[in-house]
């Protein structure tokens, strides 16, 4: 009950300074990963959007249009052993609102950039429900326009981010049917040094690397067909870039999710994310005199969007076990449980006692037999409707 207390506590204080990590799919909430990795050879493929629109007026002179911004993401995520995961998660496409309207070259972006990532995690003891983990991430500019209005800081330089992650787990024996806490912490380089933001050579460019902390912390409450999450996330920069980029301000976002799952193997999510909080925009437009950076289409029209809408789809291609009955993946969990065990009292060489290795067995035995429990009601309830 002390741990318990001691997460919460966290997850409180990292979230009420606010994180928003890009949607790299894997294990984990729509922006807060988890400290479990895929499985050796797991293989699964996430895309979707996330959208935001607006009317706006100008007064009875002019006349109304929408402003709006659309992201399409994807990412492929690959299980390389039991502690690294391999993300590849391209935007395939970014709206820039600049230049003229429709599908154009200056209109959009694609496909937009691409983000790297590998995550180093399933640290932990077996019988602990904590996983510790980290995530090293790196965002190639392949988009044509960068330092979007309404969209999160890139000045098209690569960018380096390293997180930390941490994961509190209900249920040891079956994590993804148990209720979970997931923490994130990370900082974010966008080496950014002389970099033009503006099509005007006199504007100001950094000077020093922009840099910022993101900040994270969600739950996720597993409810059979359905799962619930709820996230808080933000960004705070620790250098902040020239007057000349749109978004240099603190946010933070509210992201409540709802998972529908149809099979084992395939999920619909679709979330909202709710602004909290806002810095003050103190980026200075041409309007102004003093750069000549294009100013929003209305006035006092924040950087970052009073809300964003989410709807994505995530499929688990690898293994083909995937696609089995719960009858079989429950027998190939026994099976991979017992070869665990067997492991564990062949080896004695990570532990340091003998009265450890003996808690450790028991704890493993205990997870065997109620998988095996799980299995013989499963099988009796069968039977009992054939």
């Amino acid at each position: 009950m002390r741990h318990l207390l001691i997460i919460c506590l966290v997850v409180l204080l990292v979230s009420s300074s606010a994180t928003g990590t890009p949607m790299t799919g894997g294990i984990g909430l729509m922006y807060v990963k988890s400290a479990q990795t895929l499985s050796p050879g797991y293989l699964d493929f996430n895309t979707g959007t996330r959208y935001f629109g607006k009317i706006a007026s100008f007064g009875s002179d002019q006349k109304a249009y929408t402003l709006w911004t659309v992201r399409i993401f994807s990412s492929i995520n690959y299980g390389i052993n039991d502690h690294i995961e391999l993300a590849i998660s391209p935007v395939l496409y970014q709206d820039t609102n600049k230049g003229g309207s429709g599908f154009s070259k200056e209109s959009v972006n694609f496909p937009d950039d691409i983000l790297l990532s590998l995550k180093f995690g399933s640290y932990g003891s077996l019988e602990s429900p904590f996983l510790y983990g980290s995530q090293l991430s790196l965002q190639l500019p392949t988009a044509r326009k960068h330092n979007i209005i309404y969209e999160a800081y890139s000045a098209g330089k690569i960018e380096v981010g390293l997180t930390g992650l941490i994961s509190y787990y209900s249920n040891l024996t079956f994590p993804n049917e148990g209720w979970s806490i997931h923490g994130n912490i990370g900082y974010l380089n966008h080496n950014d040094v002389g970099v033009d933001l503006t099509d005007d050579d006199d504007d100001p460019s950094p000077n020093a690397m922009s840099s910022e902390i993101l900040f994270g912390a969600g739950a996720l409450f597993p409810a059979g067909t359905f799962d619930f999450s709820v996230e808080l996330n933000a960004r705070a920069f620790l250098n902040h870039p020239p007057v000349t980029a749109y978004s240099r301000e603190y946010v933070s976002y509210l992201t409540p999710a709802i998972y529908y799952k149809p099979a084992r193997w395939i999920s619909i999510e679709y979330a909202m994310d709710l602004r909290l909080l806002s810095g003050d925009d103190v980026t200075e437009y041409s309007t102004n005199g003093t750069t000549h950076l294009p100013p929003p289409p209305t006035a006092n029209f924040p950087n970052y969007p009073s809300w964003r809408g989410i709807l994505g789809v995530k499929v688990d291609i690898l293994p083909r076990s995937l696609y089995h009955t719960q009858e079989k993946a429950f027998r190939e969990k026994a099976t991979d449980r017992r070869r665990i065990l067997e492991k564990m009292l062949d080896s004695e060489e990570d532990t340091e006692s003998a009265e450890e290795e003996l808690v450790r067995i028991q704890s493993e035995r205990r997870r065997v037999e109620e998988e095996l429990e799980r299995l013989r009601k499963l099988l009796e309830d069968e039977k009992s409707n054939n």
